[in-house]
């Protein structure tokens, strides 16, 4: 690892960080490739990165979550949610109360990821229409 590149430790090893080549971080000549890529599907994960990004603005209930994320069936917010506890990313609190109350924050880890997931979804908006325009040249007059 290069003197001047962070590292960080996972189970599996340390991490090249900083000005490491990200190819060479990715390889599977890192031990810590497997969690990474793990890592980098669970977050590009279309539900995952609107979870996180809706989850920016603070807590929410359950049904929040689901009407502020349109499409979502509540099976695929609760997998969600539980894989996204499970990283660490999404904290669940139960609230003993009548009728119970549950509510998912992100974590700090969370929300360090919520910044280039806002970004993804800005960059996404500020380009859709020259997407839908060269999806519309690919496809043809036929498409």
């Amino acid at each position: 690892m290069n003197s001047s590149a962070q590292a960080r430790t996972i189970d599996s090893g340390a991490i090249p960080h900083g000005d490491t080549d990200g190819a060479a971080t990715c390889s599977t000549d890192n031990p810590a490739s497997a969690v990474i890529r793990e890592v980098l599907s669970r977050v590009g994960d279309k539900w995952s990165l609107l979870v996180i990004g809706v989850l920016h603005d603070g807590p929410r209930r359950f049904t929040e979550l689901q009407r502020a994320v349109d499409g979502i069936s509540h099976r695929m917010l609760t997998q969600t949610l539980r894989s996204l506890e499970r990283d660490g990313l999404v904290s669940r609190q139960s609230f003993a109360e009548i009728p119970p109350r549950v509510e998912y924050t992100a974590t700090p880890l969370g929300r360090s990821l919520s910044e280039p997931v806002l970004s993804l979804v800005g960059w996404a908006a500020d380009n859709h229409r020259a997407i839908l325009d060269a999806r519309s040249v690919f496809d043809g007059p036929e498409g």
